[in-house]
């Protein structure tokens, strides 16, 4: 057993969300005891028919449980979003039980205006493994390779990786998304699909993918928007200091997983070699997705984005906090990043003197090249999400 970040409330309900396979139902499972808990698993076709056609047999089943039953689970609520109607009038109810409403995607709710219990229920996002997760059976090799989902970063040998990461991606980024009828046109998704990943981690084109996908503008954003809402990937904003140009501006996007990426652009069969500017790249994902993490299990309330001038100086990944502390972060794969690799942080810094400036890096130990401190990558991740600053 890993011992997850994230610790779930037992004495209120909530929401759990996260991309399938990592590690929702497991962490369900061992957090509450199964001798006071009701499972309701949506994925077994049975269980998904029986509640799809008559929701009120939740209800009713909840209601004449027997009275140690502290916990009710139903796995992949978004599967018959009508049940929340159900939860909804038993948690009006004396003395109902609390409810774990695990799901891997927010949107079908929101679609079908479901009912999202206004505040009685908290919501809980979790995500693969990260290196604190994995302590001393963390390989950094490894977690760029082929990402941290439980399923594939504990497989027992690497080939065992790969099949379990290209069934994941065909089975779950391209069905999941044709069975939840999430998309009208599967073809022109799944184009988009290929040249998101081709984009990861680059400022996004919305024209360039339109007319290379054969749709339109608007249909782009609203395909970057499935992957988000479904928890495949994720967006990163531009810096500004206002925040209404943040929004006008091109951003980022990001997929969830290092190797989910990896297995979408067919390179898992080539490893990462270091010195390369794909491993750099990779190391960047990594990085700002560990980060993200971090921060959100920590409930931290950050602000991620990242800085690009009209000059075209660059910072990957920049954290406001709420106390008004700005961290900048340059991320590199190399053990002796120098000067001329760091003038995006040179940048930054004249528009926000007050900014802390770091390199994170393979580098062993922490020097400083005038106001930048390059650190290994571990102390920057430990520092931000500390809120601390370097001594």
């Amino acid at each position: 057993m890993i011992n997850r970040l994230l610790k779930l409330p037992l004495n209120h309900s909530f929401f759990l969300f996260g991309a399938r396979q990592t590690g929702k139902s497991t962490l369900l499972k061992s957090s509450f005891g199964s001798d006071k808990t009701i499972t309701y698993d949506l994925l077994k076709s049975e269980e998904h028919l029986r509640l799809s056609a008559n929701p009120a047999l939740f209800r009713e089943e909840v209601l004449s449980r027997n009275d140690k039953i502290a916990h009710v689970i139903v796995d992949e609520i978004q599967r018959v979003p009508a049940l929340l109607d159900e939860v909804h009038f038993i948690l009006e109810h004396n003395k109902p039980p609390h409810f774990c409403l695990s799901g891997s995607s927010a949107r079908k709710l929101k679609r079908v205006h479901s009912n999202l219990l206004a505040g009685r229920a908290w919501t809980y996002h979790l995500y693969p493994l990260t290196h604190l997760e994995l302590g001393e059976s963390f390989s950094l090799d490894k977690a760029l390779n082929f990402g941290t989902l439980p399923s594939v970063y504990l497989c027992p040998n690497e080939e065992d990786a790969r099949r379990t990461l290209r069934s994941y991606v065909e089975t779950y980024l391209k069905e999941e998304i044709e069975q939840e009828a999430l998309v009208r046109n599967l073809g022109g998704f799944l184009r988009f699909l290929m040249l998101a990943g081709d984009e990861n981690g680059n400022i996004i084109n919305y024209s360039n993918i339109a007319r290379e996908t054969g749709t339109s503008y608007n249909t782009v954003k609203e395909y970057f928007q499935v992957l988000e809402d479904t928890l495949i990937g994720f967006i990163l904003l531009p810096y500004s200091k206002a925040v209404r140009k943040r929004l006008i501006k091109h951003p980022k996007f990001y997929f969830f997983d290092t190797g989910v990426h990896r297995s979408l652009t067919k390179k898992m069969s080539i490893g990462l070699e270091k010195k390369t500017s794909e491993y750099g790249r990779t190391f960047e994902h990594f990085f700002i997705a560990e980060m993200i993490r971090l921060a959100a299990y920590k409930e931290l309330d950050y602000t991620f984005s990242f800085y690009h001038s009209s000059a075209h100086a660059e910072v990957d990944l920049i954290v406001e906090t709420p106390k008004g502390k700005t961290y900048a972060i340059e991320i590199k794969a190399t053990e002796n990043p120098d000067a001329s690799s760091l003038t995006g942080l040179k940048s930054f810094s004249q528009i926000c003197p007050k900014a802390e400036l770091y390199c994170a890096s393979l580098t062993q130990r922490r020097r400083n090249i005038g106001t930048i401190s390059i650190l290994p990558w571990r102390e920057v991740l430990n520092i931000v999400t500390q809120g601390q600053t370097l001594d």
